[in-house]
Parts: structure tokens; C-alpha cells; sequence
């Protein structure tokens, strides 16, 4: 077909400008960049928020409480959640963070009791190195989530020292879960006598309940609320979800400013091509005309042109999507706040989405010059020379 065989053509086109190309591939490839950046990001807080079917965990935190630092509930309360109807398990929880702002490299540990180990796993880790019997035989072991291990270095074996604590690596925890690829899990007892703030003995930071049907999240929330509406110590209970997007609630309105420059990335594509093909037609008036006398349709170069835009368009949002992509996935970057992690989206469904969307902008912004340019007869071409 006469549209495929023109593909050599439009290549060569491209090749005669390579100043040109180059600089707008290069600021396709930039943008497109940019966009899968940002979508990676909301990807990310769409994953750790967004409650899905089938959910049972709740947090209990205490009442008007938000950094890990400031909540503090009695380990007793333990055994007056577990009476309530419709709780499968309690796990108390004490939580101590290295930082408690927004930030790139946090430090979060995890202290549970020896006996609910399994418990605070997460529900697809794998320990890969070292094992849970290690970590029972000693107070001070930790098992390390695979994304802090990697970020610090840290080996099963190794002392590793953070926001006051001093541990001994006794595990690490492969796992697809950001709340845990970025914990050290140690004994309660000892986080709660080691610690230098949130308190010692038996104050915990929260409890992690697991209820018997997930159609009982709200009525057993509301139970354990209810519970404590009037002791020292009154609760706040959400859906772990529901929960980590109340505690990241800065990173959410951040990810949402941040859609506005992924938009801003998409009109760059479309004015970068459209200027390119622009460009091009003017610079290409005398071998518009000669094609024509060569027995090529006008409707033929008006497709040659689409397909110009496309190809610039495509060639540099692969770069661009690649690029994001490559950036990461082996960066694994993971955003924390008050003790809870949001992962940036390693998958490629984002750089997919800003390739095809790079293609679309590219052959929508040839499509006006192509029009014209169809329309345009041969006479017009030469007088135009």
C-alpha cells in the first residue's frame, strides 16, 4: 500500500532537519518524562488510599492524634477490643519514625509482640534472607523490609542504628506492600524500653484489627470507638486504607497539584509537534509541489505529514516513557509521613499510557497542516516558491 511505502520518505524528511528534530524530540522526550513521573506518583496514592473489595483491617489510633510521636493508647485495650463482636485478632503496635514530616528516607520501626509475628508480616513476604526464628531468639532483631535494606545497605547479620534505636538484623522481608518494604519489625517489649519518645511500658501507638467479615469495617469501627468514647485515652478507628490516606494527606494534595503538570507536559507534546510540522511545511513548499508532479495526491502528503508528526511524537515519547520508567523502577522511590509509606508505581502501565498519548497529541497536532496541505493544488505549490 502506497500509505506504508511512504514511511522511508517521512523518515528521510526528518533526517534533513536534524537540528531541529533533535530539539523537539528532545523536548517531547523531556516532557513525556514528566508526565510519567507525576503519573507514577498519583498511581501510587491512588494504590495506598483507595479502599478495595474484600478489606479487614482496621487501625485504631488514638483520638485527634496524627504523628506516630503523639498517639498513646494503654496495651490493655487489647483485650477489650477482642471482646467486641465481629474481631477476629488485635495486634498492639508501637510505632517510632525517624522523621515524622514528609519525606524521602524515613526510617520506621515496628514493634509487635514475639507471639503475633505472623500477624505483622506482610501478607505476600517472603523472607529472604535470615528467618523468623532468629529474630524470636534475640529482643533487639529486626526483620528488614527489602526497600530499606537496599536504600541503607543494611545485611542479615549487621547492627544497624536509627532514631535512637540500635538493632540486630535478623531477617529481610521481600514483599510488594509499601507499608512494609520500608519497616524494621522488632519486639514490642523492646522498642517500648528503648525508645525515646512515645513513652515506655505498656503505651502502644495503635492497634491493627482484623475483623471476621470485611462487610463489618464501619459497625466494628464504630463499636470500638463507641468503647472508649469516654476513657483518658479515646480512639479513632479507620480502614487501614482509609487510614493511610488521612495520615498522607499532604502527599494526596500533592499528588493532586501534581496532575496539573502532567496536563501541562501533554500541551508541550502537542505545541512542540505542531510547531515542528509547521516548520517543515514551510521549509518544504518547492517538494510539495514536485511530488505532486511526480503523481502524488494531495490527501497522500497530508498523510505523509500526520505520519511525520506521529513518528516524532512516538520516538520521543518512547524516550521520555522509557526514561521515567527506568528511573523508577531502580530508584523505587517511596514518599512517608507520619509513619505511613507511599511507593511511586514501578509497573509500566504509566509509561504505556504516555506513549499512546505522545502518538494521539502528535497525529492530532499534524492533522490541521495535513488538511490544508491535501487541499492545497499544485499551482498554489509553485507560486509558493
Amino acid at each position: 500500500m502506497r500509505i506504508v511505502r511512504v514511511i522511508p520518505t517521512v523518515l528521510k524528511q526528518i533526517k534533513r532537519s536534524p537540528i531541529r528534530s533533535t530539539l523537539t524530540l528532545g523536548g517531547i522526550a523531556i516532557a513525556m518524562f514528566l508526565f510519567v513521573v507525576v503519573e507514577s506518583m498519583r498511581t501510587g496514592v491512588k494504590e495506598a488510599t483507595e479502599m478495595t473489595a474484600g478489606e479487614t483491617t482496621l487501625v485504631v489510633y488514638r483520638e485527634n492524634r496524627y504523628c506516630p510521636f503523639t498517639s498513646r493508647l494503654p496495651q490493655y485495650y487489647e483485650d477489650r477490643i477482642e471482646q467486641l463482636s465481629g474481631v477476629a485478632s488485635v495486634v498492639p503496635i508501637q510505632t517510632l519514625v525517624s522523621n515524622c514530616g514528609a519525606s524521602l528516607d524515613v526510617v520506621t520501626f515496628r514493634g509487635v509482640p514475639r507471639d503475633s509475628i505472623q500477624h505483622a508480616l506482610a501478607k505476600d513476604g517472603v523472607i529472604v534472607e535470615g528467618s523468623v526464628a532468629n529474630w524470636k531468639k534475640r529482643g533487639d532483631g529486626a526483620i528488614v523490609g527489602s526497600a530499606l535494606a537496599k536504600r541503607r545497605g543494611i545485611k542479615v547479620g549487621e547492627r544497624f542504628s536509627a532514631a535512637g534505636i540500635e538493632i540486630f538484623v535478623a531477617g529481610i522481608q521481600e514483599t510488594e506492600q509499601a507499608q512494609d518494604k520500608n519497616v524494621a519489625i522488632v519486639q514490642l517489649p523492646f522498642l517500648q524500653e528503648t525508645s525515646r519518645k512515645g513513652g515506655t511500658g505498656t503505651i502502644v501507638t495503635q492497634f491493627n484489627v482484623q475483623v471476621e467479615d470485611s462487610n463489618q469495617l464501619e459497625s466494628v469501627a464504630s463499636s470500638i470507638d463507641e468503647a472508649f468514647a469516654h476513657d483518658e485515652h479515646p480512639t479513632s478507628t479507620f480502614p487501614e486504607k482509609a487510614f493511610v490516606g488521612r495520615a498522607a494527606r499532604d502527599i494526596v494534595h500533592l499528588a493532586e497539584v501534581a496532575g496539573m503538570l502532567a496536563w501541562g507536559a501533554l500541551a508541550a507534546v502537542f505545541a512542540l509537534v505542531a510547531n515542528a510540522v509547521v516548520l517543515a511545511m514551510r521549509d518544504r513548499v518547492r517538494d510539495h509541489a514536485v511530488l505532486q508532479t511526480l503523481g502524488y495526491t494531495g490527501w497522500l502528503i497530508g498523510w505523509m505529514v500526520i505520519l511525520e508528526g506521529a513518528t516524532i511524537a512516538i520516538i520521543g515519547g518512547i524516550l521520555g516513557g522509557v526514561a521515567a520508567f527506568l528511573t523508577v523502577q531502580f530508584g523505587q522511590f517511596t514518599m512517608t509521613m507520619e509513619g505511613v509509606n507511599i511507593e511511586m508505581s514501578t509497573g509500566p502501565a504509566a509509561a504505556i499510557m504516555g506513549v499512546a498519548l505522545a502518538l494521539g497529541l502528535g497525529m492530532f497536532a499534524a492533522l490541521l497542516p495535513a488538511l490544508r496541505l491535501a487541499r492545497t493544488d499544485i499551482a498554489t505549490c509553485f507560486r509558493a516558491v
